[in-house]
């Protein structure tokens, strides 16, 4: 519950300090040692405890394939994450664009934050069943991916025309459903531990696929050597992170 709450609270608050001071440079590097962090918990924790279990490796493998894919399917519908671009990021769009779009798609990143944010909370769930190490981590994991993303929809949800503190208040409602989501996590997969292995399996490609097709490509785009170094150290402060804090796992 705690661990559910804060990773919630202290995500859209940090994303709503940063969105408002416009320290889009802050952004950046969050991206960066964000990836790091998530595939780190991904590959180096979730998944080897959930193949340490009694689960069939193969049917493992399978929910990996199957939750990268839905994970894909699920992008496509638009509902798991959205366009960030704003004016000034660079995409050359004309002025207004985004406060059209983001007229047409305010709501819509209310719902798809909502629906990440219960899917989140049973992941959270899952990992301290698993694991109260892994629990820790998974929620630093979830954190650290989530002030890049809420940053994004501040700025679309103000160019849609709410105000700081509306933005703030219907953002902070949607990450009670972390809290949801937690609850039926704890109380279904207690009762079901057989199902906790392919849970953490498939959260984690859920990471490996927001990583690896969303924040990675972001990251390349800026190919100077000045700008690549911060990423490739701060990728490593995020994997060092993670070995550090289950260091006594």
């Amino acid at each position: 519950m705690l661990a559910t709450t804060i990773a919630g609270v202290a995500s859209i608050t940090a994303a709503a300090v940063f969105s408002f001071a416009l320290l889009s440079k802050m952004v950046e590097r969050m991206v960066s040692l964000s990836v790091g962090i998530m595939l780190a918990t991904s590959l180096l924790h979730a998944l080897p405890e959930a193949f340490e279990s009694n689960a069939d490796p193969r049917s493992l493998f399978a929910t990996l394939l199957i939750g990268l894919l839905a994970f894909f399917m699920l992008e496509k519908l638009a509902i798991l994450r959205h366009s960030h671009h704003h004016e000034g990021d660079g995409h050359h769009h004309a002025h207004g664009h985004d406060a059209r779009e983001a007229g047409k798609s305010g709501w819509m990143i209310l719902v798809g934050d909502g629906m990440h944010n219960f899917t989140d909370g049973i992941l959270i769930a899952a990992a301290f069943l698993a694991n109260p190490q892994l629990g820790i981590v998974t929620g630093l994991a979830i954190v650290a991916h989530e002030i890049p993303q809420e940053i994004g929809d501040f700025i679309v949800l103000l160019n849609a025309g709410f105000s700081r503190m509306r933005a703030y208040v219907y953002n902070l409602l949607c990450s009670l459903m972390a809290i949801i989501g937690g609850l039926l996590g704890y109380f279904t997969l207690d009762k079901a531990s057989g199902l906790i292995p392919y849970v953490l399996v498939f959260a984690s490609s859920g990471f490996i696929y927001i990583a690896v097709s969303d924040l990675m490509p972001q990251m390349q785009r800026r190919a100077t050597v000045r700008e690549s170094i911060p990423q490739v150290l701060l990728i490593a402060l995020g994997v060092v992170l993670v070995l550090f804090l289950t260091a006594h796992h």
